[in-house]
Order: C-alpha cells, then structure tokens, then sequence
C-alpha cells in the first residue's frame, strides 16, 4: 500500500495530501481510510508540498526604455539616504487583503517609512514617499529605486520624486529589489 501512495504522491509532484491520495486510491479500486493514508504518509516521512499562489500587487504599465535600471545590484551605498528602495505587498487578513508599501534606506537596511492601505492607488505610494522625505529631511537627490509598477510611474509619483533619480528593475527582474522585497517576505512568515 505504501508503494502506491508514493507512486501518487510521486505523480501528483509532491502536491497531494491524504485527502487526494485516498480519492485516488479509492479510483483505482483499494479500500482504504484517509487517516489511514494519513498514518502512511507521516511513517514514510511525505506531506503534500503547498505552493502559495501568486497574487499581483502591481500592473506593469510603462514597457518603454526610458525607465533605466540605476541601482544595478549595488546594494552597499558608501553614506546614508545615498539609496532607497521601495515595494509593495499583500498581507492576507481575516477582512480580506491590505497593501503595505515600505521604503528602505539600503545604507541601514532600515524601513524609514511605510504605508498600509486597502487599495493600491498611486496615492498611498506618494504618502509614503512624503513621509520618508520627512523623516529624513533629504535635500539633495539620491537614487529611489523600485518596479515598473503603475503606482511608481505615475505622475502623482514622478511630482514626489522629481528631485530624486529613480531607478527602476527591468520587467520580470526583481533582483535588483531583493532587499526590500526580503524583508517583506520575512514579515509575512
């Protein structure tokens, strides 16, 4: 019995749990419990590999070459507020979603300003951004890198920002924004 619920387990590709295994079992004519399975499965030291689905947070809306990549991975700025990164996330609630939008001053790593919202309008990012350039009383332009997301290319954000040089990942890129998006994964564990 235990080879068959490998062999399933096996062609599932780690996906099934008791629950599907026992259907399955029960198709192909063998009288078994779920717990049973359940048993199996724990004794053979297999559990059903869950694959978080993937949610959208941003639309990509500007596809042009005028968005240049600045940062290029270079994550260790000599001084601080020399670069900031920005990202958006969901955080699944029993209400339903909300968004965080953070910005991190790669310098500390410290999140220096953020924003949680139940939308993903352009003007919880520009709150976010007015929020950063008070606390930290920036004057010169420094670099403010993030996606090509719609609420980072539109104008209410270029008016934000129109003293900084933004910097953006190319499409499908999201190395260049690891730290931010790092420290976002870990907040969701």
């Amino acid at each position: 019995m235990k080879q068959k619920i490998q062999r399933i387990y096996d062609k599932s590709h780690q996906n099934y749990g008791a629950p599907k295994i026992t259907v399955q079992l029960h198709k192909d004519g063998e009288s078994i419990s779920e717990r049973t399975v359940g048993t199996y499965m724990h004794q053979m030291g297999i559990k059903a590999q869950w694959i978080k689905p993937y949610t959208r947070t941003t639309i990509d809306s500007d596809f042009s070459t005028k968005l240049k990549n600045i940062l290029q991975q270079q994550f260790n700025p000599a001084e601080p507020n020399a670069v900031w990164v920005s990202d958006i996330t969901y955080i699944v609630t029993v209400i339903g979603f909300v968004y965080l939008t953070s910005i991190m001053d790669l310098f500390s790593r410290k999140i220096i300003a953020w924003v949680l919202s139940t939308t993903l309008e352009a003007q919880h990012v520009v709150d976010c951004v007015n929020l950063a350039k008070q606390k930290r009383h920036v004057d010169k332009p420094l670099v403010f890198h993030n996606d090509r997301g719609s609420q980072y290319v539109s104008d209410a954000f270029k008016d934000a920002t129109a003293s900084f040089i933004n910097s953006y990942s190319p499409k499908g890129y999201p190395w260049d924004n690891a730290c931010i998006e790092s420290f976002h994964a870990l907040i969701k564990r």
